[in-house]
């Protein structure tokens, strides 16, 4: 019987909310070891096969189709049940409301600002932002918001995406995601490539607490 190393140990004490995060992270930098290592820990504790396909869906997002091809095909190697995704079919006006919604959601009053900035040098990206983002992708039923948005932190932190980050830190406290999970989410990056990724993730999230503080 092999004996598990000292990350998969680590590993496996993690709750799904953190696990999901680390799940997406691995598969952004393309680390596969990781990658499965953390598939099997969470098909070790059942975590739905739709939580798991929603969040490696939603990296297309920020990392690109040839990421989430790769990285949902090694998902099959672990979750191998003949299960078809539901297509939603496409709908423009119906992502554009939750869209909307979503991402008022996530900006609130800076919303406006948002769209607006975007605009003056990409309307397409405006429009995608919100038709495409919040709308077509993240507004998807199969996983709740805050799980996310966690997972979105986890992989702008290793993307050293920093003004996408401290956004998002936004968003998940307007989600009413306490800062001891973000840290924790940002601190599980240890697993991925020692301190590098997570003192980067924490000095923005210190950032964001410490203008959250004056304000």
């Amino acid at each position: 019987m092999k004996r598990k190393t000292s990350l998969e140990k680590k590993i496996n004490k993690l709750p799904q909310d953190e696990l999901l995060p680390l799940l997406c992270a691995a598969a952004a930098i393309r680390n596969y070891d990781l990658l499965r290592t953390v598939l099997k820990a969470l098909k070790d504790i059942n975590v739905k096969r739709t939580y798991v396909y929603e969040s490696l869906l939603q990296n297309y997002l920020f990392t690109g189709y040839p990421s989430a091809l790769v990285s949902l095909k090694i998902m099959s190697e672990f979750y191998t049940e003949s299960e078809t995704e539901k297509l939603e079919g496409w709908d423009l006006n119906k992502y554009r409301e939750r869209g909307v919604k979503n991402c008022k959601r996530i900006y609130g009053r800076k919303f406006n600002k948002l769209i607006s900035n975007i605009q003056s040098f990409s309307p397409e990206l405006s429009d995608w932002l919100v038709l495409e983002g919040y709308g077509k992708v993240l507004g998807r039923k199969s996983l709740p918001m805050k799980q996310r948005e966690l997972n979105i932190i986890a992989v702008l932190t290793v993307q050293q995406f920093e003004e996408q980050l401290y956004s998002h830190i936004n968003g998940a406290f307007r989600l009413k995601i306490n800062s001891g999970k973000i840290r924790k989410v940002i601190t599980n990056l240890k697993n991925i490539n020692g301190d590098n990724y997570s003192k980067f993730g924490l000095k923005v999230l210190r950032r964001y607490l410490r203008k959250k503080g004056a304000e």
